[in-house]
């Protein structure tokens, strides 16, 4: 063979085509639908009705949901041709570390909803295709088992700033000692949007004493729990606490908590939870928490991209929470090159919208340094578990490399406005 050919062959898109034409041969077929509608569509029947409303579904109307999407539709590569694409490199440098895809999994809570081993197997999955993990804040499994099953693969901490610091400086120890190499301050969460999803189910997870791994395995947390819930506490209807703790035990999940203690606990995590008072001065009391290279996620204004900067950000992405919280909103994509041009050398990262290797690409030529995956990969897991989250990987990096050979280059620091039309 010739040796382009070869060296052509072994990219991750080549590789990819192969693995499914070959084995497709004998009569197999992806486990995962490859066209992201239809994974989706897929995903929804394999979860319980709950479940799909919580992670497909988004804010209000779900038109912030739609913009994500139509801002992609919008932009269109301008491919060049005759040009020696045979060798690709894929990879990026954030944070003084190498990764081999400009692809991170985004944190996504409560995926005890969608699959039996949860976060568990989204770390072995990402481990296992060299693909970095942003733990979610809001796992339905400790951040030190996740850390555990990953080796060297690169892993970061989501937070959600508790009224709490206390529990914020211990969740942080905690990231550290894991091996996370950054945190990721979620700022567009201080309050929940209006899901009417969720809202015509009656239904809220963490109420039910669902993704609260990373409290309920944390010793500062638990010490402040309660005797007792406070009179006014939720009571939860449906599946209640008592159910959802027969079921952890189930799972073997359990945290050993008696069922009224539970109820206390669950009171406590709503009373404690977010901070809707969080401001920029509070940047530097975070830095104070940690040696940790701090990222802001949810920044979409170019002011706020500045302010970042001189407030001491190491890395900014871009994100309106997969169109979650804001109905109505821009596009994070539009908003991209605005926020990139304020934010200067820091590193930005882009969220909300990606389903595919090409739509990495686009993230990439509009400025982003990488991209966090979220939904697709968490699809893959609710159909197939682990092996889904793989398959949902390797497909989206193998159409990125592949897109990035076809549009006449071979390295993703090529891609630029240049790339597209306009």
């Amino acid at each position: 063979m010739d040796e382009k050919a070869g060296n052509a062959a072994a990219s991750p898109g080549r590789m990819r085509q192969m693995e499914v034409y070959v084995t497709g041969v004998g009569g197999a077929r992806p486990l995962v639908p490859v066209a992201p509608d239809a994974l989706e569509a897929r995903a929804a029947r394999a979860m319980s009705p709950e479940a799909a409303a919580y992670i497909i579904g988004g804010a209000g109307s779900e038109a912030t949901m739609r913009a994500n999407r139509a801002a992609f539709e919008r932009h269109q590569f301008v491919p060049r041709v005759l040009r020696d694409v045979s060798q690709r490199d894929l990879s990026v440098t954030l944070l003084g570390r190498k990764h081999r895809a400009p692809v991170l999994l985004a944190p996504v809570g409560v995926l005890e909803m969608v699959h039996s081993e949860a976060d568990l197997a989204v770390a072995r999955a990402a481990a296992a295709e060299g693909i970095g993990y942003v733990f979610s804040n809001q796992a339905s499994v400790p951040m030190e088992k996740c850390a555990a099953v990953m080796g060297d693969t690169p892993r970061w901490f989501q937070l959600y700033w508790s009224s709490d610091d206390d529990f914020v400086r211990s969740l942080v120890s905690r990231a550290e000692k894991s091996g996370c190499e950054a945190i990721v301050v979620t700022l567009d969460t201080t309050l929940l949007g209006w899901r009417p999803r969720d809202l015509d189910l009656a239904y809220l997870p963490f109420l039910r004493g669902l993704g609260l791994a990373q409290y309920l395995s944390d010793p500062v947390f638990r010490a402040k729990i309660p005797a007792k819930p406070p009179q006014t506490a939720v009571r939860p209807r449906g599946l209640g606490v008592v159910d959802t703790l027969l079921s952890l035990r189930r799972k073997g999940k359990t945290f050993d908590l008696p069922v009224g203690r539970m109820r206390a606990a669950v009171a406590h995590f709503t009373a404690t939870y977010s901070r809707p008072d969080l401001n920029w001065s509070d940047i530097a009391r975070l830095r104070a928490m940690t040696k940790l290279p701090i990222l802001l996620k949810g920044i979409r204004h170019a002011d706020d991209a500045k302010l970042a900067k001189q407030h001491g950000a190491d890395g900014i992405v871009v994100s309106n929470h997969g169109g979650r919280q804001v109905d109505g909103e821009t596009a994070t994509l539009d908003a991209l090159p605005g926020v990139v041009a304020a934010a200067g050398k820091m590193p930005v990262l882009f969220d909300s919208g990606i389903r595919s290797g090409s739509d990495v690409a686009k993230a990439l030529a509009l400025g982003a340094t990488a991209v966090l995956v979220g939904r697709p990969y968490v699809y893959g897991l609710a159909i197939a578990g682990e092996a889904g989250v793989r398959e949902v990987i390797r497909n989206i990096v193998a159409e990125f490399d592949l897109t990035l050979a076809l549009s006449g280059l071979t390295k993703m620091s090529e891609l630029n406005g240049k790339c597209l039309a306009g």
